[in-house]
């Protein structure tokens, strides 16, 4: 048998800090004693991160719950709200809306998917949109807010929610919170990285100021820049820009106006589309768009035009390329954040990929040994859910009728992987939704975008056609009614987080 122990990761090393580099300190020195595992992390004042408002998706609570975070105590430290869904504004046809919700849409009966239901009350005349059978899209349209009631007989029971949070403060929390379970940080700038000569292992760093710092294995959470992973180890990007042709965002801050509302907003623009995440204290905006078709001054416009209140500041640009590396564990290092790939924020999941990355890393720790099996495995797990995420994002701009502009034009015509494809001419067909591999967005939110966005299926379920509209008719009103009434009850959003002690 191995001796394990003598093989032991005794060193980690992070390079860069940002929300990618602390959640890794974090969920490490959560879980490492740091008696037997030394973690540093180092990060420059020198270099900026990519800190916006971020909006989040509900696996956040289980990443907070895993390190033992009160969450009033971190929507307090990270001026943060709730989140029940997105709202899409403008993406089927210009003039149209939609919310994306988070939790069931409805109750399944029979065993037959809800939205079977309300389509064949649709033929029957019912013009009720889907999202009034969700518990959250509700609540969110009436501005209102409760945590979920345990009870499943509850109509409370469906309610499930997120964050909106100020990224750099989270970043600034949890970097007091590794710190405290004996994370090193070191201050500066890596300068060069010095590989073994045999295995082509990272073997140390070597700092600005001469400084070398040792390490078994290495996270790379530098950011765009992929110091450790591309510019050291050449690994090579697959590019998505066919299918999500966005290459650039401006963003800025803006006072916040009017009611603290609980979701966020994505507004489709002529050449890409604008966001708008409400935190506690200022309103975090920022529009995406594809340099191909709209030029830096004229998003700009359409940015500060789109504001609601008196902006903060300028507005930044990010440029970007949207993909993933080829493989996010190579050799004795890991990818984490945007050194690993890039996906837009349309459905919040960054930070979500960045907890999969050190979730998976937790469940396969390895020794200094390594291992190719343990490695192959961590990449297609990582792999997948990056495909995944990013068929579920493609779908939100292949599914319009907008024709109002070449982006869009292009974007309603182009080819898209055949897994996305495969999804969408099912549901096309006969609007059935398979959940395939545990993957991120199931089938409620499938659902809701692409009914959300006019892709109304050919045919309805045999079974539910065969039943008398009066009939399907009263259990949807009963919902809907139960659902409303649920939601005139429950406290504002503002109320509700000031009550629960959330606000900073």
């Amino acid at each position: 048998m191995t001796d394990t122990h003598s093989h032991a990761i005794r060193d980690i090393v992070i390079v860069g800090g940002g929300s990618a580099g602390w959640m890794t300190a974090a969920a490490l020195s959560s879980l490492l004693s740091s008696d037997s595992v030394n973690v540093t992390l180092i990060e420059s004042d020198k270099i900026g991160t990519v800190g916006v408002g971020e909006a989040t998706i509900p696996d956040m609570i289980n990443f907070n719950a895993m390190l033992g975070i009160n969450e009033a105590e971190f929507l307090k430290a990270t001026n943060g709200t709730f989140k029940l869904g997105i709202e899409f504004i403008d993406w089927g046809q210009i003039g149209e809306s939609y919310i994306h919700p988070f939790g069931n849409i409805g109750v399944d009966m029979q065993g037959i998917d809800f939205h079977q239901y309300w389509l064949h009350s649709r033929q029957g005349g019912n013009l009720t949109p889907l999202q009034n059978y969700s518990m959250c899209a509700v609540a969110a349209a009436q501005n209102k807010f409760t945590l979920p009631d345990a009870n499943p007989r509850s109509v409370l029971s469906h309610m499930r929610y997120a964050y909106h949070i100020d990224a750099t403060l989270y970043a600034k929390y949890l970097r007091g919170y590794a710190e405290k379970r004996g994370v090193k940080r070191v201050e500066g700038k890596v300068e060069d990285v010095i590989l073994k000569s045999e295995s082509g292992n990272i073997s140390f760093l070597k700092m600005d100021d001469g400084r070398k710092i040792k390490g078994d294995f290495f996270f790379d959470c530098t950011g765009f820049r992929a110091l450790l992973t591309e510019k050291t180890l050449g690994v090579p990007f697959t590019d998505w820009s066919h299918w999500l042709p966005c290459d650039s965002a401006q963003t800025v801050a803006s006072e916040r106006v009017g009611p603290l509302l609980p979701y966020t907003k994505a507004t489709a623009r002529r050449a890409g589309w604008q966001w708008r995440i409400p935190t506690q204290h200022r309103t975090g905006n920022g529009h995406i768009y594809s340099s191909k078709y709209m030029d830096d001054d004229e998003a700009v416009k359409i940015l500060m035009d789109g504001l609601d209140s008196k902006p903060l500041g300028d507005p930044r640009k990010i440029s970007f390329k949207t993909g993933c590396r080829e493989t996010l564990w190579t050799k004795n290092c890991i990818a984490i954040g945007l050194s690993a790939g890039f996906l837009e924020p349309l459905e919040s999941t960054s930070l979500f990929l960045i907890q999969m990355g050190i979730s998976r890393f937790i469940s396969l720790f390895p020794t200094l040994r390594g291992s190719d099996v343990i490695r192959n495995e961590y990449n297609k797990q990582m792999l997948k859910e990056f495909y995944q995420v990013r068929d579920f994002i493609i779908l939100h701009y292949v599914v319009t009728q907008r024709d109002d502009s070449p982006f869009w034009n292009y974007c309603r015509d182009m080819s898209i992987p055949e897994s996305l494809k495969r999804k969408i001419d099912l549901f096309s067909e006969a609007g059935r939704v398979f959940r395939y591999d545990d993957e991120l967005f199931s089938k409620p939110s499938w659902i809701a975008v692409s009914l959300g966005q006019n892709l109304i299926p050919k045919m309805n379920d045999p079974i539910v056609s065969s039943l008398s509209h009066a009939q399907v008719q009263h259990s949807l009103d009963s919902m809907e009614n139960a659902m409303r009434e649920a939601a005139k009850k429950m406290p504002t959003h503002q109320a509700f987080l000031e009550r629960y002690g959330a606000v900073s």
